[in-house]
């Protein structure tokens, strides 16, 4: 993630469906995921409630692709407890590993619930430039950056 002229955070990211997992997946740190929409407009503006292990947080994203605004609130337990509740028919579960490759970091999200077998990597990127040059690992599907098939709002919604 990387700052905007005006300040705001700006999230570089490509996402891809993923034809079969790295032999030694089981290695990598893993979190656990619940997390539900507070609001989702036309054009790709949503209210995103996570709770990734034992932090929890409230996300503003703006735009869809590759280049998108994200503004990002940490929240204690009692918060998240709090405003859990309102994100009821909008959730999703996932499990998320974290791999290491080439100066990134490879995030594998292995969905449960009504989204099972449903396996994604994003990979987030410090420039644009890092962005186009990216040449994605043999064991990636084909890329689904933009989707909106794809999205987590959408995942959480049907």
């Amino acid at each position: 993630m990387s700052l905007s002229k005006n300040g705001s955070a700006r999230e570089i990211e490509r996402k891809f469906l993923i034809k079969r997992l790295p032999a030694e997946l089981k290695r990598f740190q893993s979190s656990p995921i619940a997390q539900g929409y507070l609001a989702n407009e036309t054009g790709g503006r949503h209210v995103r409630l996570r709770k990734r292990g034992k932090s929890a947080s409230l996300t503003f994203k703006v735009g869809r692709a590759t280049n998108r605004e994200e503004r990002e609130i940490k929240l204690s337990p009692r918060q998240f407890a709090a405003l859990w509740p309102a994100t009821a028919g909008r959730r999703l579960r996932k499990l998320r590993y974290y791999i290491p490759w080439k100066n990134l970091i490879i995030e594998i999200d292995i969905y449960r619930g009504s989204n099972k077998n449903l396996i994604v990597a994003e990979v987030e990127f410090p420039t644009q430039a890092a962005c186009r040059k990216f040449k994605p690992p043999g064991w990636f599907g084909p890329e689904i950056t933009g989707n909106k098939r794809y999205s987590n709002v959408r995942l959480a919604t049907e």
